[in-house]
């Protein structure tokens, strides 16, 4: 039994209990929409399945395995690399023999004529024409005769190359230095420089007429 509280002193409220909300389920609801979809499962057709592939997983082939990691490689081992080096190398060994078949053919004429104490002076001015490189019928240094004099007479009309010279038919060193300059200047390299050959005839004779 509670004793009265006594004068002068606060009594405490009632403990507050919690509220229940009872809310009605609407369940009968639910029901109803369930009711409402139709039952078409009698509808469905059979289908038929694929038939396998002509590889199963029993014929599979395993895959060989992946090697290992070994780190980076160094700069210039890859396949690729090796492959552009190889092609950079083709490429200026072929400039440079490109360079050379350019710059050796054009060497014989910037060479200057050769002094007459270099021009071999045979004693003979007749050679036979099976040993002689220069062809049958070379005049060289010492010959003499009316091919000689033939021959001064069509460098006289070449300008500058036997300004003056003489007609005597004598094939002296000033005439050597003179088919030596014609050689040079008209890029005639198939005779002996000063050898008055085959290609030097053939050559002065087509611009002398």
């Amino acid at each position: 039994m509670p004793t009265p509280p006594e004068r002068g002193q606060q009594q405490d409220p009632p403990p507050l209990e919690p509220i229940r909300v009872l809310r009605p389920r609407r369940t009968d609801a639910l029901a109803e929409l369930f009711r409402e979809v139709p039952q078409e499962s009698a509808r469905y057709e059979s289908v038929v399945m694929p038939r396998r592939l002509s590889g199963s997983e029993d014929e599979t082939q395993e895959l060989p395995p992946v090697p290992a990691y070994d780190g980076p490689r160094p700069f210039g081992s890859g396949p690729g690399l090796r492959r552009a080096a190889v092609v950079v190398g083709v490429s200026a060994a072929a400039l440079i023999g490109f360079g050379c078949a350019l710059l050796l053919p054009g060497r014989g004429d910037a060479t200057a004529a050769p002094p007459p104490s270099a021009v071999p002076t045979p004693s003979a001015a007749t050679t036979p024409a099976a040993t002689d490189p220069d062809g049958p019928g070379t005049l060289r240094e010492g010959a003499s005769g009316p091919e000689v004099t033939d021959l001064q007479q069509r460098l006289l009309r070449i300008p500058d190359v036997y300004a003056n010279g003489s007609t005597s038919g004598t094939y002296d060193p000033v005439l050597t230095e003179a088919v030596a300059r014609f050689q040079v200047w008209y890029g005639i390299r198939g005779d002996e420089s000063g050898v008055y050959g085959d290609d030097t005839r053939l050559a002065l004779e087509s611009r002398t007429g």
